[in-house]
């Protein structure tokens, strides 16, 4: 049984989550059918002369790494493992259009080598003269679970003491209208904070960067355990998890009764959450649950923002109200589930314990 303690979390989000701030007190609403994040000052973090040469999913994914890095005081980690699904969408797309536009000659270089997906990665490296492990995952809505996987076994294995570990991902205007014609997001506006009210097709898009250091031992600054983590594919959309849900806490040595607080990742599609409210009048029945889609929007490594969440609950013993389903009180949480299933293929379950 893999675990790894995380002593620190930084997340870039489209909610007031970078840096010194309040836990979710001033949860900011949207009228939209997509929320960008809300960015940092980067040059608290970059090097000017860095900064005009990256897009914006680097500047995210470098900043957060950099505020992570610096509250788990790690200068150098052990390894840094990324995992994203879209990439570098921005320089990509430049580059692609740049190609049309000059029929082929003389295309400038930047926005082709930065369009790679371990692009964030290489440039933490670069920045922190870092020779160590260095690898990124492109696991489409489990990319970020397997670079959690990654540095579990590394931690695990002894061959690393402190590994750095982020997923990320951005939504630009290109990847946002293809993914709308696809019906993944809704066609009109809707509030954020009624998401789950709206019983209709589709969901919010959304963009973020979390990173976590990982370490083998918990340390004065230790957040929260990672106990558990396992994925799975499964396209069938009536797809019933309840079984692999049990295993899972099974092979954890837990019931669900043991088991304080579920986060899911209901995302307001009405296809997409029918699986989750049936696991809710089923094996959830009795337990507490959260949801955080609604703040973070719908993207394949938004998991790595439940993971910050349910770090932050552990480590401050409080479940924000704007999370949870119902007017239930919540106890102060030792062990939390989170249960994610993106477009109903890919299914990951991360188990997060007290210190």
């Amino acid at each position: 049984m893999m675990k790894a303690y995380i002593r620190s979390a930084s997340a870039i989000s489209a909610q007031n989550t970078f840096g010194d701030q309040p836990f979710l007190t001033d949860v900011v609403k949207y009228e939209t059918t997509r929320l960008k994040a809300i960015e940092p000052d980067y040059k608290e973090f970059i090097d000017p002369k860095l900064i005009r040469r990256m897009s914006h999913v680097i500047k995210m994914g470098v900043a957060a790494a950099m505020d992570c890095l610096k509250k788990a005081n790690v200068e150098q980690p052990d390894a840094i493992i990324t995992g994203t699904a879209f990439g570098i969408m921005e320089d990509t797309v430049t580059f692609l259009t740049r190609i049309v536009e000059m029929h082929e000659e003389m295309l400038p270089p930047t926005a082709f080598i930065q369009s790679t997906h371990n692009t964030v990665a290489a440039q933490i490296a670069l920045m922190l003269k870092c020779h160590n492990y260095n690898n990124t995952f492109v696991h489409k809505g489990v990319s970020f679970e397997n670079a959690l996987l990654d540095g579990l076994m590394l931690l695990n294995e002894g061959e690393a003491s402190d590994v750095l570990v982020g997923g990320i991902d951005e939504m630009i205007d290109t990847s946002f209208t293809v993914l709308t014609r696809l019906g993944l997001y809704k066609r009109k506006p809707v509030s954020n904070l009624d998401l789950y009210k709206e019983r209709s097709k589709g969901t919010i898009g959304g963009e973020g960067a979390a990173f976590f250091v990982l370490s083998d031992q918990p340390g004065e600054s230790c957040l929260a355990e990672l106990s558990g983590l396992k994925t799975f594919y499964n396209s069938d959309i009536d797809f019933d998890a309840t079984e692999e849900i049990g295993g899972f806490l099974n092979e954890n040595n837990l019931t669900v009764a043991d088991v304080d607080l579920i986060i899911t990742g209901k995302n307001g599609d009405i296809k997409n959450d029918e699986p989750y409210q049936k696991l809710k009048a089923g094996i959830f029945s009795s337990t507490p649950c959260a949801n955080y889609k609604h703040l973070s929007g719908e993207y394949p490594t938004s998991s790595s923002f439940a993971l910050w969440l349910a770090a932050n609950i552990i480590k401050k013993q409080e479940v924000p109200a704007i999370l949870l389903e119902g007017d239930r009180v919540v106890e102060p949480p030792r062990k939390v589930l989170i249960y994610n299933r993106y477009q109903n293929k890919y299914h990951a379950l991360m188990l997060v314990s007290a210190c």
